[in-house]
């Protein structure tokens, strides 16, 4: 793998910074889930506008935090991480009117990347400010209680083939975002070489990580769907 031309951190599995800063992904999860039973409908609605705004918020401040310092670039800061393009319906998402479509694929993407992020978490551009952190898990926590709380609180539902029908969006993603990494020499949704962090689910070189990508993906989006309509709540 070649060398990342920018600067990159990687906090540590069970390191105490991770510990911490994992503790607080929890929390800010946790609290909207159990605030939600005590709070009417319109009062749920409420609080997914309010993240909603937190999470335009956060994409507003990161993106100015790189153009300030400088480091803003198109190879590395636009938001076609699957993180990224979650992070971006989630911006929407709430005040939008017909949510059904796009929350089918973002209750998958937000719950699988979020965690994923939050559990092996690689920071570009890693400035060592408590801004940057908050950008980072704010908004990886958010990308996963977000989809969670409008599932069990504001009456979203989850189809039969909707896990499959995510593996089918992504793979059309990666038709779009693969060339476009080759153009403008980029790496977005890492398929143009793996991430640097320690992640089991990343085994071999480029392409076969990729390969077992969507062998993963499929297993891990039907057991995400078989969890959620057990309707589990905090």
């Amino acid at each position: 793998m070649e060398e990342n031309p920018i600067p990159i951190y990687v906090i540590e599995f069970l390191s105490e910074e991770w510990i911490t800063w994992t503790a607080f992904s929890i929390l800010v999860i946790s609290i909207p889930l159990i605030l939600a039973r005590v709070l009417n409908r319109d009062q749920k609605k409420l609080i997914s506008y309010i993240m909603g705004v937190i999470m335009i918020i956060d994409f507003i401040s990161e993106n100015v935090g790189y153009f300030i310092s400088g480091t803003w670039d198109i190879e590395y800061n636009l938001p076609l991480h699957l993180c990224g393009i979650s992070s971006l319906i989630l911006c929407v998402l709430p005040f939008m009117k017909n949510k059904q479509k796009l929350f089918q694929f973002v209750y998958y993407t937000g719950i699988i990347g979020g965690i994923m992020a939050i559990l092996t978490p690689q920071l570009n551009h890693f400035d060592g400010s408590l801004r940057y952190y908050l950008n980072f898990y704010v908004s990886h926590s958010l990308l996963i209680g977000m989809p969670i709380f409008m599932y069990l609180h504001l009456d979203l539902k989850l189809p039969k083939l909707s896990w499959f029908k995510l593996w089918v969006n992504v793979n059309i993603l990666l038709a779009i975002i693969m060339p476009l990494n080759f153009l403008i020499h980029s790496n977005y949704m890492y398929l143009a070489q793996p991430p640097e962090v320690d992640n089991p689910l990343v085994i071999g070189e480029w392409p076969y990580y990729i390969l077992l990508w969507e062998v993963f993906l499929l297993i891990i989006a039907y057991l995400v769907y078989i969890i959620s309509k057990r309707r589990i709540t905090l």
